[in-house]
């Protein structure tokens, strides 16, 4: 397919909506931040793995090639914390939720990004971005901590629109403080007895949270970037953070384009860990198809706030199921008819026209609410084809090549499961625990994946491995 130039995006930067023009014709240099691996995704941290997934997939289908990057944070407060409650190592713990997370997303239907850099293997390039920064005057060391001098770079706020002013009237200082100034912010901690740490210019520690991002941005991506994407609750500080000690350091406009999706609320309350609403897609996706979850979350529009519930994942599955039917139905009737005698025309015009529909819907800042009506009014039609007493093939195909590639954009695997009988599955899962006891980690995350492929889900426990179909 052609490339065209017509996307508009929303930029948070300008604050409207805007062409896309790639810093290269026909590529798109795409940055999205990573979780914090202490713990199992929840249903918050999914919303941005699957928008982006689903931003990715359309660029994909309008013809560009993406070079996709998305980070883990593998060291941090969170994760020591984490590691020091359940007696184990830090990197374990990464380790361990790193796997959840791809197994989670993968669930979802969230392809894999060009690469999943992590923060302990990009420590030669961080520490030397902090560095050129001191170098340059834009940080500071203080008693083996780093801060970056806010104050000394001219466009601080732009993002998060705030002015200067503003943000000094709402910090403070606490007694003791290491820094010049309350509005620094860390670049580099100095490590606490038994913590892991690195060995640096400023003595034994680790990175600050916003500097991991712009070292990795300028590592695998360069100075300057089409797009850089992550939730809202990321435009300030830690977006805001990555801009100034980039375009400090690089004198270069960091990203070109700035998109956040907007919060998932739980039963019309913000989702929060005071409130203890937080719902992991681990636990969700035991309950519900995680196929049902994507389609819940793509059938809104990524900046929108949507809430949460057990009725609304209802709603999205009983939606599925029709588009599901009517495509399953299309097969069916093609695999049947031979028939070539009824006029195509009409209606493959119609399908043309939903094609275009659908394009334009997304091409208006990825509107997938849009896209996904247009979707069900295809369904419509296909069915009052389908109810015609002759068909014709290459519309039927037609029909079935548009689901195709709205599927692909909006992530939704249209074929029916293959439904595996209960011998099969205990077979399999022998399988997987001789493999484990073989250390033959690979056979078994592939029967797990199989498993997954065909609704039905594995938890292992310390009783043992239970199944269920999902």
């Amino acid at each position: 397919m052609i490339v065209s130039m017509t996307i508009q995006l929303y930029n948070t930067l300008t604050r409207q909506k805007e062409p896309f023009r790639p810093i290269e014709e026909g590529k798109v240099k795409m940055y999205v931040c990573g979780p914090t691996v202490y713990n199992y995704i929840h249903i918050g941290n999914a919303r941005p793995a699957v928008v982006f997934d689903m931003v990715r997939r359309y660029f994909q289908y309008r013809g560009y090639e993406v070079k996709y990057i998305s980070n883990f944070t593998d060291v941090d407060d969170k994760i020591i914390k984490a590691a020091e409650e359940m007696g184990e190592g830090v990197m374990e713990i990464a380790e361990r939720f790193i796997e959840a997370y791809h197994q989670d997303t993968a669930a979802l239907g969230v392809q894999k990004a060009d690469l999943h850099p992590r923060v302990t293997e990009s420590m030669p390039e961080i520490i030397d971005f902090i560095d050129q920064l001191v170098q340059k005057g834009y940080a500071y060391e203080s008693q083996g901590d780093v801060y970056f001098r806010t104050r000394r770079f001219d466009g601080y706020g732009k993002l998060s629109h705030q002015s200067i002013d503003d943000l000094q009237a709402g910090s403070r200082v606490e007694v003791g403080d290491r820094k010049e100034d309350p509005l620094d912010f860390v670049l580099w901690k100095t490590a606490k007895p038994g913590e892991i740490s690195w060995e640096s210019p400023w003595g034994e520690g680790r990175p600050g949270w916003h500097i991991e991002c712009s070292a990795m941005v300028k590592k695998y991506l360069g100075d300057t970037i089409d797009i850089h994407a992550g939730g809202q609750d990321l435009s300030f500080p830690h977006h805001e953070n990555e801009i100034a000690q980039s375009e400090a350091l690089n004198e270069k406009q960091m990203a070109n384009y700035w998109i956040h999706n907007g919060y998932i609320n739980i039963d019309n309350e913000k989702m929060s860990k005071s409130l203890g609403n937080f719902i992991l897609v681990h636990d969700i996706i035991k309950e519900f198809d995680p196929e049902v979850v994507r389609f819940f979350i793509v059938n809104a529009h990524y900046r929108s706030p949507i809430n949460f519930s057990d009725e609304q994942l209802s709603s999205a599955q009983s939606s599925l199921e029709r588009i599901k039917t009517t495509y399953q139905n299309l097969k069916l009737r093609t695999e049947e008819t031979a028939d070539l005698g009824t006029q195509p025309e009409k209606w493959l015009k119609l399908i043309e026209e939903h094609r275009v529909r659908f394009v334009e819907g997304m091409d208006d800042d990825f509107n997938s609410a849009n896209a996904a009506a247009v979707i069900f009014d295809l369904v419509k039609q296909a069915n009052i084809y389908l109810s015609e007493n002759h068909t014709n093939e290459e519309v039927l195909r037609a029909f079935l090549k548009q689901f195709d590639d709205m599927g692909f954009v909006l992530g939704m695997n249209l074929e029916t499961k293959e439904e595996l009988l209960d011998e099969e599955v205990e077979a399999l899962i022998e399988e997987r625990i001789e493999a484990r006891k073989e250390r033959n980690f690979q056979r078994a995350d592939d029967i797990r994946e199989e498993l997954k492929e065909k609704n039905i889900l594995l938890e292992d426990t310390p009783q043992g491995t239970r199944w269920k179909r999902g």
